[in-house]
């Protein structure tokens, strides 16, 4: 005697059994790439909207800006405000001056992080357990705790005034981080090599340069383009030791941003934020596989 059973079909309903009764329907759930779709959607639109907006604020005129909405479009599309902003704002003038503070401050935190992390992982000498928690306590130091005293060493000798107090802070501040961060992706060269270097008769300057420096380029970019947004972005420590307009950097110059009779003159002013944010996006956009592959070279170990 036959057993009378639902068959499933490939849809996951059941069909008709042979008596007449209709078996249980199971619901079709929707892929779940669908709802990582959906939200990612919805990130973007969160953070390219802003950038939209800013760009559409920077084409509008003084009074669009005052007298219609804020979400407005312009009725004017104002393109000279970037280079007013360029000229009149001295825009010109604070991006040199950033890049004069950050350039020379970037190459030496990344030459002195990389050779300390060098001497740290790959070197063997006493203490250096010990040197390295010195490190890793710089920072646990708050910036701001150390502007008053590093206020009064550079003012005594003679270098306010300069962009040498933003350089030296800014390296400074830095340094912990780099030899951290250094030091993890040494963990990841086999130490074959070095020994293989040291058997061929090669110093510990040669095995330096030619061998661990072209092995950690990755991480020295992934490094030194995580630093570069750090300091580019900083407005503290350039609001503490820039006295006067001529030593501004780009931040400090958008915080004191004014027209011809010292009115903020908005449309420039948004234009010179469009001109700061779509430049640093545009470098970390022409990186971003490079600082990935940066990220994850010092992830594992092997």
């Amino acid at each position: 005697m036959a057993i009378d059973t639902p068959v499933k079909t490939s849809a996951g309903r059941r069909r008709r059994t042979p008596s007449g009764t209709a078996g249980p329907v199971r619901m079709v759930r929707p892929p779940r790439r669908l709802w990582v779709k959906i939200v990612v959607t919805l990130l973007l639109v969160v953070e390219i909207y802003p950038l939209i907006w800013m760009f559409l604020t920077s084409l509008k005129s003084n009074d669009d800006y005052l007298n219609n909405s804020t979400w407005s479009l312009p009725t004017t599309w104002e393109w000279a405000n970037y280079s007013e902003a360029w000229t009149t704002g001295h825009l010109g003038l604070y991006v040199q001056n950033s890049l004069l503070a950050v350039l020379p401050a970037l190459a030496l935190m990344l030459f002195l992080g990389t050779a300390a992390g060098f001497a740290l992982q790959i070197m063997v000498w006493k203490g250096r357990s010990l040197t390295l928690l010195v490190f890793l306590a710089g920072m646990m130091v708050p910036p701001q705790m150390i502007l008053l005293p590093l206020f009064t060493v550079y003012f005594q000798t003679g270098l306010s005034g300069t962009l040498w107090p933003l350089i030296l802070t800014y390296t400074g501040t830095g340094l912990p981080l780099t030899v951290f961060m250094m030091a993890t992706y040494y963990r990841t060269v086999p130490r074959e090599l070095f020994e293989a270097a040291t058997i061929d008769g090669a110093g510990i300057l040669r095995a330096f340069w030619t061998i661990s420096v072209p092995l950690v380029r990755n991480a020295l970019l992934t490094v030194g383009l995580v630093q570069f947004f750090f300091i580019w972005n900083d407005l503290l420590i350039a609001l503490t030791f820039t006295n006067n307009q001529d030593l501004r950097t780009i931040q400090v110059g958008l915080l004191n941003f004014t027209g011809d009779f010292g009115a903020t003159q908005y449309g420039p002013l948004f234009a010179a934020i469009c001109i700061n944010v779509f430049g640093t996006l545009l470098i970390y956009l022409f990186l971003n596989q490079k600082v990935m592959k940066g990220l994850t070279s010092g992830a594992v170990k092997g």
